[in-house]
């Protein structure tokens, strides 16, 4: 892309050249590198640490025995930008040069929505009990509260009209890639969970546990209705 600091959404970030290992989940761009014991990774990580100061935008890494997990998004853009698909793309050579293949369906995130009639009152009582820094919201591109230290699930708050005493109030929305999201709900319902509705997918899927507790699995995909 001619200019790297220009927007991009997840549907140009996948049409890109060279992205085929990664995929966007909310406004940021996953990739899962299966090295398969910890020296290869340690070697890709170090890699990736070259490329990010060459190119003065830094990922989140992380490392495990058998796989490599990297994030981008630039962070004064509030999402995706010419930037990540750079940087993406010389990641996934990196990779390919130390004979790492990726596993792009297996990016994961994980969110918790509490549904709320006075944001303003809940949420300040969740960011001091579990010490995490709110943000500013921008549709569904960011969330109302995320750990500093990003390890645990972001929390957004959704606003009530009116009291529902009948249905759950805090859900997970689990993010996966597009590629992977009617399996995921498919595995769901063979576990015993049912569709309550699918009427925004393939946006999201909205799921129930066996005792009515709800869930959904949720993709990049047609987030611009």
């Amino acid at each position: 892309m001619a200019d790297e600091t220009t927007r991009v959404t997840a549907q140009q970030f996948h049409a890109a050249e060279g992205t085929a290992d990664w995929r966007v989940l909310i406004s940021t761009a996953h990739a899962v590198f299966r090295t398969g014991d910890f020296a290869t990774g340690l070697a890709l990580v170090g890699r990736i640490g070259e490329l990010a100061e060459e190119a003065g935008h830094h990922p989140d890494v992380d490392l495990t025995y058998p796989a490599v997990v990297v994030r981008l998004t630039t962070h004064d853009a509030g999402g995706l930008t010419g930037r990540d698909v750079a940087l993406a793309r010389r990641i996934s050579e990196a990779a390919r040069e130390l004979g790492v293949d990726a596993d792009p369906t297996a990016p994961l995130q994980t969110e918790i929505a509490i549904d709320v009639l006075d944001r303003d009152a809940v949420l300040p009582f969740w960011a001091a009990v579990l010490g995490f820094e709110r943000v500013q919201t921008d549709g569904y591109q960011d969330v109302d509260l995320r750990d500093p230290r990003g390890r645990g699930a972001t929390i957004w708050f959704q606003q009530m009209d009116e009291p529902r005493p009948q249905r759950n109030r805090i859900h997970l929305d689990v993010w996966v890639a597009p590629d992977a999201a009617r399996e995921r709900v498919a595995a769901v319902l063979a576990a015993g969970g049912t569709l309550l509705s699918d009427a925004e997918a393939p946006s999201f899927w909205v799921l129930a546990d066996p005792e009515g507790n709800e869930a959904c699995v949720c993709t990049c995909l047609d987030r611009d209705r």
